[in-house]
């Protein structure tokens, strides 16, 4: 994944987040955005003074931007899954809810790139390496955490995931809803030795476009296209296999979402339009400070 693409999932995690958790801590976090992503960047670049100084100016110009035009648009996303909460929701409306949320993190991708283009013209080749070391540590991290534990780990690992975000929403589930939801995950097409080939295929291709983009003397409009190049192979893998894959995966979120939504009782639909409804007036009040 490229630091452009990380940027904008930082900003579209944290930004939902926001939507969905309602809490002093999560509008702080918010609030400090700006300085939450340079740290992060900096961690796998390792910044100059010019950089810096660059960087987090181009991201508070990038957060006000967010706060201004996307957190209404956040706002109506949620509006309209309250406004379905009440019934059943098909897995075909669970997927269009998901589009619209990737559509706000393509906005961010797009918003950042001139800057993530002059800031990548900028990186050295000592640079390149810190990401690519980064890269190394972050997938030996992954194997332990998904490819050496036995499946039944994992499995339980993305179960107490599942569960702690969707009884965020609904409330405490019931056993047999619990059970229908782990039985859900045993099904799944989730493949870590797969997820971590991929990740290191776009890896590899990120540093590769990098290296082409710090070229000396390369015109701004070519460094362009070779990074929005990589930003579109990032949201649309360019192997067919990888794309099976990651749809496969997709809808399987989908389906998990619709039938554990479908098992709801009257009562956790209502909690979740609540919550809904106050994550609503906490995207209001994010996105009145300036």
């Amino acid at each position: 994944m490229s630091i452009a693409s990380r940027l904008g999932r930082i900003i579209g995690l944290l930004a939902l987040a926001a939507a969905l958790a309602g809490c002093s801590a999560i509008k702080l976090g918010y609030n400090n955005l700006g300085e939450v992503a340079y740290w992060w960047l900096d961690g796998y670049v390792d910044f100059d003074d010019d950089q810096t100084a660059r960087v987090r100016e181009d991201l508070a110009r990038l957060h006000q931007w967010h706060r201004t035009d996307e957190l209404p648009q956040l706002g109506k996303l949620l509006q309209s899954m309250d406004q379905a909460a009440p019934g059943d929701i098909g897995a075909p409306q669970f997927c269009a809810f998901f589009g619209h949320l990737r559509e706000r993190l393509d906005a961010i991708a797009d918003r950042a790139e001139p800057a993530l283009v002059t800031l990548a013209t900028s990186l050295t080749s000592e640079q390149l390496l810190q990401v690519e070391r980064k890269f190394q540590k972050s997938n030996a991290a992954f194997r332990k955490e998904w490819i050496r534990p036995p499946a039944a780990e994992r499995t339980e690992k993305r179960f107490d995931q599942f569960l702690e975000r969707s009884e965020m929403i609904y409330g405490k589930l019931d056993e047999p809803q619990r059970l229908a939801l782990r039985g859900q995950l045993q099904q799944s097409a989730f493949d870590p030795v797969r997820t971590l080939a991929g990740r290191e295929r776009r890896q590899r291709d990120m540093l590769q476009t990098l290296r082409k983009i710090t070229a000396p003397s390369l015109p701004f409009g070519e460094a362009r296209g070779w990074m929005h190049g990589l930003m579109d192979r990032l949201r649309e893998p360019a192997d067919a296999a990888d794309r099976a894959y990651q749809n496969a995966l997709i809808e399987e979120g989908c389906r998990s979402f619709a039938v554990l939504h479908n098992s709801t009782s009257s009562a956790q639909r209502a909690a979740a339009v609540r919550r809904l409804r106050a994550y609503q007036r906490d995207l209001r009040e994010l996105a009145a400070q300036r």
